[in-house]
């Protein structure tokens, strides 16, 4: 979030053509990048993309940013980046609603000169655009069905702590105390070192584990998501589920808590019976779901509005909102 700028504004210096418009991810220092492209972006509208937020993603207590004092300084440069941007778009209403809430919050710890009115310049210009996901490609690859002799439950997010797999993990050991059978696969990647947690896991359901780790390409991924049967979702952090839309195209039954963009994703009046309030009420279904997994409809048909062939077009009626206004 600090180099990207330059790198980026130097390459993009030596193009021979200008764009119709820039569009930028959370990711990018936009302003830094438009002072350093300024002869050539001048005229050029902008956008800005968050698939994410340093406001209120959750940090890691390792983190050395923090120990360093060095954590509000990223959320600065989302701030700046969206009051400079001509439009924000958000890959939720859920992340859309929590980062304008948030950013009050945060420009109050300022000790003079907040910018408060500056929230409601950035609501005025912000939209959501969910997330698209090629879901067609893993309609294409889908394996010939076979029938698991158990249950089987899937992990398959990032080995991260945001992504809260002791839930996960510790509702799984105890229906495995209660006799309840399953079969579990842990896929996702792991950036660091493997977190206590996972190897917690494999000792005490090795048993039941059919799979523990990064899926070698893209192939064995989708196998497994087409062959499991279950995801339950523990997230203490979820902008929009990508991995979750992906798993219920393939027909895996989700339980996921009624909190984060989960009851947008999946429409919680519609499928009450798919979320869960806390953590003795996802074991309660978890386990309901296991021993009745022939009777549990599943909720394919909400996620299919994410498939690009049917979200693009609103992509181009937002984009194509800079030359025609009335498209916003």
């Amino acid at each position: 979030m600090h180099g990207g700028a330059i790198t980026l504004a130097e390459k993009f210096s030596k193009l021979d053509f200008c764009p119709d418009l820039i569009l930028a991810t959370d990711m990018l220092n936009l302003s830094s990048f438009l002072a350093l492209t300024r002869e050539k972006t001048a005229g050029i509208p902008t956008a800005l993309y968050f698939h994410e937020n340093q406001l209120t993603y959750p940090w890691s207590p390792i983190d050395r940013d923090i120990k360093n004092n060095r954590d509000h300084h990223y959320s600065f440069i989302n701030y700046i980046s969206a009051y400079l941007a001509d439009k924000v778009f958000f890959n939720s209403g859920y992340h859309k609603d929590i980062f304008l809430k948030d950013l009050t919050r945060f420009l109050k710890m300022f000790p003079d000169n907040q910018g408060l009115k500056t929230v409601d310049v950035i609501r005025k210009k912000s939209y959501v655009l969910h997330l698209g996901v090629d879901l067609a490609k893993l309609s294409r690859n889908k394996p010939k069905p076979v029938k698991n002799k158990k249950p089987l439950i899937l992990w398959n997010h990032r080995w991260e702590h945001d992504k809260n797999p002791e839930d996960f993990v510790n509702a799984l050991i105890l229906l495995k105390k209660k006799k309840i059978d399953f079969e579990v696969a842990f896929l996702g990647e792991c950036f660091n070192k493997v977190p206590e947690t996972f190897l917690k896991a494999k000792k005490e359901l090795k048993a039941s584990i059919v799979h523990f780790g990064y899926a070698e390409d893209q192939a064995e991924y989708i196998n497994w998501l087409w062959k499991a049967d279950i995801i339950p979702v523990t997230s203490h952090h979820d902008f929009f589920g990508e991995s979750i839309v992906q798993a219920v195209h393939c027909e895996c039954i989700p339980l996921l808590p009624n909190r984060l963009s989960y009851p947008e994703i999946i429409p919680i009046k519609q499928y009450p019976d798919n979320f869960y309030t806390d953590q003795e009420d996802l074991i309660r279904k978890l386990e309901d779901l296991i021993l009745n997994l022939d009777s549990c409809p599943s909720p394919k048909e909400s996620v299919t509005r994410f498939d690009w062939s049917n979200i693009i077009s609103k992509y181009n009626k937002k984009l194509d909102g800079f030359k025609n206004p009335s498209s916003f």
